[in-house]
């Protein structure tokens, strides 16, 4: 959290949990970017089905551990983090705050966790890196290795070390909820769009008329070697159709071309994870995209152990549906090394800049630490299944009957 020194923006002193920025930031943004945020796909299912995944399991405190002193700090590809958790990779940020990219990535940088940056993002990797060296980049890559090899030259120049390949997009998600709030990429200019902007002000002055004034018109920056479409315009459509043809052989001239640390995240299978470990991943993300990709698609803590057994040595995450530091828990007692965090940290950002996410990171950090001492542990790798156990089964209220001899 932020030091005494530095008081919490009048926005942040109601904000206890990560929840309570949802609201703040809603009322905050057009309504267009709040549904781009917020929003899943279709009904929802997985979107719910990640969060029911949690409320399914319970904790198993242990008492009288002596439990004053925790370390939450662990090591992850030759570097000592602070806490378990990161930020998630999250597009258009810089849109729904003022050099949102850059201000998640020292916010991340300063607590000491990591962060990914997203590739549909505004800001250009170069200056995210320099602002942020130790930040992670997420790529969306076509399925086209000449482009492939030009996007990693570029990485590489900026001096990324951690490559993250998001696999689960090979086509557009059907995002029902953004076209129903008058969401697309880009933006199409109308009267309702202009209606949104006016009756936001402090949005309007503060983020995208501050953005146009000192940095100009934002494009998508970073999908390809080159700039990409401008965030506004009448006529100009994003094209999905190259993901489609990316496949495993991809990620193995990836690996033979990438100096660095290869993490392939949205795994949700034994299957392909054992592939992507043989085609020379470093680290899995299992992820579902937050419920934003394919409705019903199954929730990433729900596959976590079956994948932690399938690729033993190797550094398995989750994001999807964490917004306790009670999930983290539970998710690093079904053996991830750590969870992501995607939308709160985006409200947080929208609400009050690097002040808001440094104080979500510092609430979440906060919870993990309180709840370690409930359950008696004093460091992370305490924490194992004997800490968990489905919240109920027959046996708790109908016990087998007893025999006797």
């Amino acid at each position: 959290m932020p030091a005494p020194s530095s008081p919490l923006p009048r926005a942040c002193r109601q904000v206890l949990s990560l929840d309570d920025f949802e609201p703040l930031a809603r009322r905050h943004l057009p309504r267009p970017i709040h549904a781009y945020i917020s929003g899943a796909v279709e009904d929802n299912h997985a979107l719910a089905e990640n969060r029911r995944a949690f409320a399914d399991l319970a904790l198993r405190p242990r008492v009288l551990a002596g439990v004053a002193q925790r370390d939450l700090g662990f090591a992850l590809f030759g570097h000592r983090y602070a806490a378990p958790i990161g930020l998630a990779p999250m597009g258009i940020s810089a849109l729904s705050a003022y050099r949102g990219d850059v201000v998640l990535a020292q916010a991340a940088q300063q607590a000491n966790v990591p962060a990914i940056m997203s590739g549909s993002s505004l800001i250009r990797l170069e200056e995210v890196m320099a602002a942020a060296p130790h930040t992670w980049f997420q790529a969306y890559l076509p399925g086209e290795q000449a482009q492939i090899d030009g996007l990693l030259d570029r990485v590489q120049a900026a001096g990324v070390q951690t490559l993250v390949i998001t696999v689960d997009t090979p086509v557009a998600a059907n995002r029902e909820n953004n076209v129903r709030a008058g969401f697309s990429t880009p933006l199409k200019p109308s009267l309702s769009l202009a209606w949104q902007g006016i009756s936001h002000p402090r949005w309007l002055l503060g983020t995208f008329l501050k953005t146009l004034l000192r940095h100009g018109m934002p494009h998508f920056e970073n999908n390809y070697a080159t700039r990409g479409a401008p965030i506004l315009s009448a006529n100009v459509l994003r094209d999905f159709s190259d993901r489609a043809h990316l496949a495993w052989p991809h990620l193995a001239a990836i690996r033979q071309r990438w100096p660095g640390q290869l993490v392939v995240k949205g795994i949700l299978t034994p299957e392909d994870a054992a592939i992507a470990r043989d085609h020379g991943a470093d680290g899995l993300i299992v992820s579902n995209h937050g419920g934003r990709q394919l409705d019903g698609a199954v929730a990433p803590l729900r596959v976590l152990p079956a994948i932690v057994r399938a690729v033993p040595g190797l550094p398995v995450m989750l994001d999807s549906g964490v917004r306790r530091g009670t999930d983290a828990v539970k998710a690093l007692a079904l053996g991830a090394r750590c969870v992501f965090v995607g939308r709160p940290f985006n409200y947080a950002a929208a609400v009050a800049g690097l002040a808001g996410v440094a104080h979500a990171i510092g609430l979440l950090r906060e919870e993990i630490s309180r709840d370690m001492a409930m359950l008696g542990l004093t460091r992370l790798d305490q924490i194992t299944p004997a800490c968990i156990r489905p919240v109920a089964s027959a046996a708790d209220y109908f016990p087998p009957t007893e025999t006797h001899p």
